[in-house]
């Protein structure tokens, strides 16, 4: 592992730590962002006086180079994820998604721990988000998503929670297709599957929590070339979070369920383009509405 790399898992992972205070992705891009420009020796290791010259205080430095210096827990920490089957995956990776740091720049998670076959990164993904207590409507439209995905060739992207995302999930792995589950949970615990790649933000062994179910919505919706949405509630919960800051941030184009709710008809006011099931039948022809997004 390459010095860049073990620098973004040093300052941004727990490393199996619980005590430990990584840096947020905002103070990891202001970081970048003020390092972008500073002149130091290549052989030199990096100085309070180099971090204090940048506008840090003394008290930031020390932490930001108490964090860069424990490469025994690093060594520790990657080690004990290689035997659980997960592997860190950082920005400055070949295997990070371009697609990632395209859409989202410094905001872009520092690491991603993986699980699974990283050549689904290189797949054309279709992302299905949605309620975890979906209506008939919202749990058929998920499952022909998922059907979908996997007869036309494309990777499904989900989070992997009860209710929509499962039920696409489980639709696409049905017909022989492969899945990205985003999860919120500790990425140690679910069992290694040859059809699904499992990402996950923090570390490998990071538990659940409502902040990281949030977190995720982002690289779920900047993950695939258009995000279909089965159904949310109105101004509530991480569907409805994440898509409308997909619409507001242009991450990737959102196709809704046209199911008549008014969580629905705003999200088409906002940008949002109505379908219904037998829209699904060729993913393709979703895509001309694309041209105003940003490109892979």
């Amino acid at each position: 592992m390459i010095g860049a790399q073990r620098g973004f898992l040093l300052l941004t992972s727990h490393l199996g730590d619980p005590m430990r205070k990584p840096l947020t992705v905002a103070q990891l891009r202001k970081l970048a962002v003020r390092a972008k420009g500073m002149e130091r020796e290549s052989d030199r290791e990096m100085e309070v006086s180099d971090l204090i010259a940048l506008g840090y205080d003394r008290e930031t430095a020390d932490r930001i180079l108490y964090l860069l210096s424990q490469e025994e827990q690093l060594d520790w920490y990657v080690g004990e994820g290689r035997r659980q089957g997960c592997i860190p995956v950082t920005r400055v990776s070949q295997d990070y998604p371009a697609v990632l740091r395209s859409r989202l720049g410094l905001d872009s998670p520092g690491c991603l721990w993986a699980k699974g076959d990283l050549s689904f990164l290189k797949m054309p993904m279709v992302a299905l988000v949605g309620s975890r207590e979906p209506e008939w409507l919202g749990d058929a439209f998920a499952r022909e998503a998922g059907r979908q995905a996997a007869l036309q060739g494309y990777v499904l992207v989900s989070g992997n929670a009860r209710g929509a995302d499962r039920a696409a999930q489980e639709s696409c792995l049905e017909h022989g297709g492969r899945v990205i589950s985003v999860v919120a949970d500790a990425l140690q615990d679910h069992t290694l599957n040859e059809n699904i790649l499992y990402l996950s933000e923090d570390g490998f062994d990071s538990p659940f929590s409502a902040q990281r179910a949030l977190s995720r919505n982002r690289v779920i919706h900047c993950l695939p070339r258009l995000t279909l949405v089965a159904q949310c509630r109105m101004g509530k919960g991480g569907t409805w979070d994440g898509t409308t800051k997909n619409l507001q941030k242009g991450w990737s184009p959102v196709f809704c369920l046209d199911d008549g709710t008014e969580a629905m008809r705003e999200l088409e006011q906002r940008g949002a383009v109505p379908i219904n099931g037998i829209d699904l039948e060729d993913l393709n022809s979703l895509q001309p509405v694309m041209r105003n997004f940003i490109s892979e």
